[in-house]
């Protein structure tokens, strides 16, 4: 398209230029969209799973103790629950509070329609580290309650459990591992947000 300047001379309008920017900029801003909405259905998927795995494990196994060296040893049902240590009672509320995070978030960021509030876009890529923070904290909480059960302590006289329990252990390990994607997919969504 040609048009005429003030001073009478010819130039030539790139219009089509400026249409695949724009074109360009909308399917990149989807790109990244729908790679965060995914990011958003995997974390609340892994945070779910993690809250579950250690929620429900439980192990009941039979202990010899041994009260008096003359007597013979009592057989003992011991049971390990999630729910006996602090740091693990905190690893699934922490986990059940970024699932519920990341369910609220994907309702609002999907009725925030293309993206028209950058406030409410400002808000979630804020709670978003803040579940990383949440996420990281409860696996070293439940990490160092973990390697403490399979190594035990021989300062303070703690034996090792994950002997005994080693369902129980190797459940809270795969809760971990969950918890671990899980915040690493709230990483990216960060990493998603401030490139955008």
């Amino acid at each position: 398209m040609e048009s005429y300047s003030n001073s009478g001379t010819r130039t030539s309008l790139n219009m089509d230029g400026e249409a695949n920017k724009a074109v360009r900029g909308y399917g990149e801003n989807r790109r990244k969209g729908m790679c965060g909405l995914a990011l958003r259905l995997l974390a609340l998927a892994l945070t779910l799973a993690a809250a579950v795995v250690l929620g429900v494990d439980k192990q009941t196994k039979t202990v010899p103790v041994q009260v008096s060296p003359s007597l013979p040893a009592l057989n003992v049902p011991v049971t390990a629950k999630w729910r006996y240590l602090s740091a693990f009672v905190y690893f699934v509320v922490a986990n059940a509070i970024a699932c519920g995070y990341s369910a609220l978030s994907l309702l609002l960021l999907l009725a925030n329609k293309a993206g028209k509030s950058r406030t409410l876009a400002s808000a979630v890529a804020i709670l978003d580290i803040i579940m990383v923070a949440l996420l990281f904290s409860s696996c070293g909480a439940a990490t160092a309650v973990g390697v403490l059960g399979r190594e035990g302590n021989s300062h303070v006289q703690w034996g090792k459990v994950c002997n005994v329990f080693d369902k129980f252990c190797d459940r809270v390990a795969v809760a971990i591992g969950l918890s671990l994607f899980g915040s690493l997919a709230f990483v990216l969504m960060g990493g998603l947000a401030v490139m955008a």
